[in-house]
């Protein structure tokens, strides 16, 4: 009986994926990856066998059934399966189902944690999720939801300071709609970012009344849309706000203070 790893790749590039992951793919024997983790990837397991069962809205996809019966068996014919899935495979990455099926089964496993696109999307934008209250923009809490049920019902609500949408770049004008529905104030910042984690990102600012303008340029591509606090531009630098000078100390006196 094998062992089973689930590494989490990342959002975009390669080099997102944590060294863990990385160490734990270069021992793989077969690697079952998923549609949106980087082909580069293949280079650190070369002698593996790879085997595609990605998944991508509205596209033909593996279906998760066939997905969970493919990983039974695999960690029966081979010692070192890895589960390869794209962002973070605890973030919509249909972990528990995969992890049931294994443990019904018998098989070990281990999860290794990834960057999920929310993540790579505040990183891109250089727009923290979280704020401190600095500017009049308070963030203390963060939600991540998907756009779509899996019965294909949009979510649009307001249950944090700043909420992160996946798989939403087919819904946006609903989206706006729906969020305006729910209580957002129609000059809300969002900010849209597709392929996140990637060299070709974009990313776009909008108002909530206006998000059904960026289904033009993200049209086709990968997207989460940040609303609220944490996709709104950072506050202007203020040194009123500041320890004056004469109270900052010096890398030597931090040195001295730290030994």
């Amino acid at each position: 009986m094998g062992h089973v790893v689930f590494i989490s790749a990342g959002p975009g590039a390669a080099d997102l994926i944590t060294v863990r992951g990385a160490c734990r793919l270069a021992e793989a024997q077969v690697v079952l990856f998923d549609a949106l983790t980087d082909p580069a990837l293949r280079e650190l397991a070369p002698h593996a066998l790879w085997v595609d069962v990605g998944k991508r809205g509205f596209c033909k996809s593996t279906g998760q059934a066939a997905i969970d019966a493919l990983l039974v068996r695999c960690a029966r014919d081979h010692e070192r399966v890895v589960r390869l899935k794209g962002g973070d495979a605890s973030i919509f990455g249909r972990l528990e189902e995969e992890l049931q099926a294994l443990a019904a089964a018998g098989i070990a496993c281990e999860v290794v944690p990834g960057v999920t696109a929310a993540i790579a999307a505040a990183a891109h934008t250089q727009r923290p999720l979280t704020r401190r209250g600095m500017g009049g923009q308070s963030g203390r809490s963060v939600s991540l939801t998907t756009a779509m049920t899996h019965k294909g019902q949009l979510q649009a609500g307001r249950h944090a300071d700043t909420e992160v949408f996946y798989m939403a770049g087919r819904q946006l004008g609903a989206l706006g709609r729906g969020l305006l529905q729910a209580g957002w104030p129609a000059g809300t910042p969002v900010i849209v970012v597709s392929r996140a984690g990637w060299p070709d990102a974009l990313a776009s600012d909008h108002s909530l009344a206006g998000l059904a303008g960026a289904a033009l340029l993200h049209a086709g591509r990968p997207t989460v849309v940040t609303v609220g606090a944490g996709a709104a531009t950072l506050a202007p630098f203020n040194p009123a706000t500041q320890l004056p000078a004469a109270t900052v100390p010096t890398p030597a006196e931090v040195t001295r203070a730290a030994a």
